[in-house]
Parts: C-alpha cells; sequence; structure tokens
C-alpha cells in the first residue's frame, strides 16, 4: 500500500535557494532555510527528504527526517547528472551519465546516512547511459526508523564543506563588512536558527504529526485503516439576534447588515481558533466586534 500523502516540498527562489514543506492546504510546515539546491526527492515510504544541488551546482546532498524534521547527514556527489532512490527507502544511487557528461561516468551506491556503500566507474574508452533499480510492488518495503550515525563502509563518506557567502568579483579583495555581502548569505533551517528549540514547528506541521501518530495506533490496535482524526469542540459561539422588523425600512437595513458582519466575525474567531493564521484585516475586523454589538442593541432598542 502506498503511503498516504499530507504535504510537499517546493524548492523555489534565487541561488542560494529556499525550501518549505507544506501540507495541502499549501500552508508552511517546515522552513529549510536557503542553501545550494535545485531538487528534492522524498524516499518511497515519505519518512526521508533529500534535498539536492546538481547540474551546474556541486553536488551537495541535505538528508532529512521529515518527522522530527532534523538533518540526518549532508553528503556530497560532485558531477552527479542522475539521482534516484532504492525502493527499500534506506539506499539511494547517484550517477554521472552521457551525454550530459561524458567524463568520470559511473555511479555510487549510498546509505541515506552518507556513506557510500558501493562505487563502479565506467571502464575506459566507454560510456554510462542510464542507471534503473529493480522495480518491486508498492509496499514491499516497510518503513524502518530513521538512524543517524552512518552505516559502516569501507568507501567512506564525502561529507561537504562548510560553504561560504556568495561574493561577486569585483568584491572579493574589498574587506568583508560591506553590507552588500549579506545580500546572498545562506539562512538556516528554522530549527537551528537562534533562539529555536531542538523541535520547533508550526501548527500545521504539529497537526501533521498527531494525524501520523493517531494513524500508527490505530494501526497497531487493528482497529480500522483510517486512524480517527483528533476532534476538538469549537468554541462557543456569540448568539445573534433574529431578524426583526422595526417599521422603519432604513433601521431594518442597518440591523440586517450588522448582523451579516457578526457573522463573518463569528467565522473568523472559529478559523483563528482552528490554528489558521489571520491576516491584519481580518484581525481588526474581530476587534470591532463589540462595537457592533454595541451598535446593535442601539438599533433594537430603537435608540
Amino acid at each position: 500500500m502506498e503511503p498516504q500523502l499530507f504535504e510537499f516540498c517546493v524548492v523555489y527562489g534565487f541561488m542560494p535557494a529556499k525550501a518549505t514543506v507544506f501540507n495541502l492546504k499549501c500552508e508552511p510546515i517546515f522552513d529549510f532555510g536557503t542553501g545550494p539546491r535545485n531538487a528534492a526527492f522524498y524516499s518511497p515510504q515519505g519518512h526521508i527528504l533529500v534535498l539536492a544541488g546538481f547540474g551546474n551546482l556541486r553536488g551537495q546532498m541535505e538528508v532529512w527526517d521529515v518527522k522530527k524534521y532534523k538533518q540526518v547527514s549532508k553528503p556530497q556527489a560532485a558531477d552527479t547528472t542522475f539521482f534516484s532512490w532504492c525502493p527499500d527507502g534506506e539506499h539511494i544511487v547517484t550517477a554521472t551519465c552521457s551525454p550530459r557528461l561524458r567524463v568520470s561516468n559511473g555511479y555510487k551506491i549510498w546509505h541515506y546516512t552518507g556513506t557510500v556503500l558501493y562505487k563502479q566507474d565506467a571502464p575506459a574508452g566507454k560510456e554510462l547511459w542510464e542507471v534503473v533499480w529493480q522495480p518491486f510492488l508498492p509496499g514491499t518495503f516497510p518503513e524502518k526508523p530513521v538512524k543517524y550515525q552512518a552505516a559502516a563502509s569501507e568507501l567512506g563518506s564525502t561529507e561537504a564543506k562548510p560553504t561560504q557567502a556568495y561574493r561577486p568579483p569585483a568584491l572579493r579583495n574589498k574587506p568583508e563588512s560591506s553590507s552588500s555581502l549579506k545580500l546572498h548569505e545562506e539562512e538556516p533551517p528554522q530549527n537551528m536558527k537562534p533562539g529555536a528549540g531542538d523541535k520547533q514547528m508550526s501548527k500545521a506541521a504539529l497537526k501533521n504529526q498527531r494525524r501520523r501518530e493517531a494513524k500508527k495506533a490505530a494501526k497497531q490496535e487493528n482497529k480500522s485503516e483510517e486512524a480517527p482524526t483528533p476532534s476538538s469542540e469549537p468554541p462557543p459561539t456569540r448568539e445573534i439576534p433574529v431578524a426583526s422588523t422595526h417599521g422603519d425600512p432604513e433601521t431594518d437595513k442597518k440591523i440586517k447588515n450588522l448582523k451579516k458582519k457578526l457573522k463573518a466575525i463569528e467565522e473568523l474567531k472559529e478559523q483563528q481558533a482552528a490554528g489558521k493564521q489571520m491576516q491584519k484585516n481580518q484581525l481588526e475586523k474581530i476587534q470591532k466586534e463589540a462595537q457592533l454589538l454595541k451598535e446593535l442593541e442601539g438599533l433594537e432598542l430603537g435608540l
């Protein structure tokens, strides 16, 4: 059975590019900051995400545990033209293939913790055109707990060197105190920014995490495939009086408009209680509730 999808990752902007995970309502869940990347690859089980910079970049990869939003490893595969997850969700392959690059053709098998398990170079005078994993039916390989300790390998790992802020050629021999040098500095992920805790997620991310935990608990108890969504009672809403006629069409029209505005405010308050981020104009509408109620009461009493 294929994993159900609740979120997606987008790599966007100028270099260094930003990367953000969104839920299906397009609400941001986690911000990975910026880095030398132009691609994102989820594991077949959806529990690990690789952000990578291939093509005209140096092949730096960032491997993330997307349930804890914790970085697992940061290997580097220079001159990579092809990347693919193994169906087991444990291994990946990177390759340099023709005709994109006709030199240094070959491929490497990696463990997601950053170690190279196997390396094969194309024979002299030969070219490598394609690398393909043996296919398996979805659900053949169950999801396994994410490991953070590098897997043992004789070939070791290729941990990427720390990157520095980009400096245009015209500024490379000048002091670094220039404020213009901060234009392309990298932003750290949101859980690595100053003042952030070990695990800082948005309300949407916490909501998705609770959903996953509920499904896992329900599966263990053999209740049903669909896990019950934790329900919460909506906040009590203020009862708005029903429409009444005062004989004055102008007064009735004002009362009707006020009740319409109050109803819209109640809907905004329910959305706010559910965790939705309010815009400035929406917050201003909510703050006017008391004033509108007082005005409505005056009209109802004929004042």
